[in-house]
């Protein structure tokens, strides 16, 4: 008990300051007019997900196991670029850079859930995708849709559990001198390093949470390709393994534009300029959640034609409605 309350039973008086400052892009030539561009990104990522989301919920066809785990990464992609970008906009957009201590925890708090549900719903498809290919005549008894339901709320339980650890354990530093966080939003890793008594649990979780959030999901996904390639080693027309390969490719676009710029980040990251670091990893958190509607619509078969007949139903529907005011 002792290891996860530095204080307890000992002299040391707790300092949270009323307020952090947010430093992340200060100093930054012409910076505003990124954060326009923030803005038209977050414009997009809000109609593109919500509508991948009615596509799902308005055509039957795309009722199924697979399309549950679609709708959840739709759904995080459209909660995470609402938790971080108007926040982001209205700290360094509008000058409000001193965020409130309740609202700077609760601000990590919704960032972090919602980058590791992203990472966790690719795995999730990986694991569909590995049933699919290596075992497609049991993928209709394996992959149900009360199975998909129960990996959604296990994945939503689990990283509420773990991220609500995370931050109840920063409560437990005092901030007795510097509160200025140099970061873009309330990171973590910048929290806890300000921190002036001992935080070692944070430290710990620091390691944690990547492997959790970051490496874990992507050795799970790397283990269910080299299962997916085996398996299609199997087959004996190349015809045959295009066209099971096909069905992948939205999902590997997804996981290259999802894990890519962040690793490329942490191995390079002490190389590159604290601004351009800054910039990449913003980049990295609200690209992901822009792109991924766009690759599915373009890249994934069924829903290229469900949006092709919900427009024809809409066309006429509008033809039917002139001829009656013609009338």
């Amino acid at each position: 008990m002792e290891f996860f309350n530095s204080a307890l039973g000992k002299n040391i008086t707790f300092v949270r300051p009323a307020y952090f400052i947010i430093s992340g892009f200060i100093g930054i030539p012409h910076v505003k007019y990124y954060y326009i561009f923030l803005c038209f990104v977050y414009i997009f990522s809000v109609l593109a997900n919500t509508a991948v989301m009615a596509v799902i919920c308005l055509d039957p066809n795309l009722r199924t196991p697979k399309y549950i785990i679609v709708f959840n990464l739709a759904f995080t992609d459209l909660f995470s670029n609402s938790a971080l970008v108007p926040k982001v906009l209205d700290v360094f957009l509008f000058n409000h850079h001193h965020i409130p201590y309740n609202d700077c925890l609760t601000f990590l708090f919704f960032c972090y859930t919602c980058l590791s549900m992203q990472s966790l719903n690719l795995v999730a498809l990986s694991y569909d995708r590995l049933i699919a290919i290596s075992y497609p005549l049991q993928y209709r008894v394996k992959i149900t849709h009360r199975f998909m339901f129960s990996v959604v709320a296990s994945l939503w339980l689990s990283v509420v559990t773990v991220i609500l650890i995370a931050t109840g354990l920063l409560t437990r530093l005092s901030f007795c001198q510097s509160v200025v966080i140099r970061s873009y939003f309330c990171d973590h890793g910048q929290l806890y390093r300000l921190a002036c008594n001992d935080s070692t649990p944070s430290f710990i979780m620091s390691y944690l949470l990547p492997a959790l959030i970051l490496w874990f999901p992507l050795i799970f996904i790397l283990c269910t390709y080299l299962s997916i390639s085996y398996a299609l080693s199997k087959v004996t027309t190349v015809q045959g393994r295009v066209k099971a390969l096909k069905t992948c490719t939205a999902h590997l676009s997804l996981v290259a534009i999802y894990f890519i710029p962040i690793i490329v980040t942490f191995m390079f990251g002490k190389n590159i300029h604290p601004n351009a670091r800054i910039i990449n990893l913003s980049l990295s958190s609200v690209f992901p959640p822009t792109l991924n509607p766009i690759i599915y619509v373009l890249q994934t078969q069924e829903i290229k034609e469900s949006v092709r007949k919900l427009l024809k139903i809409r066309k006429k529907s509008g033809i039917k409605v002139k001829k009656v005011i013609i009338k």
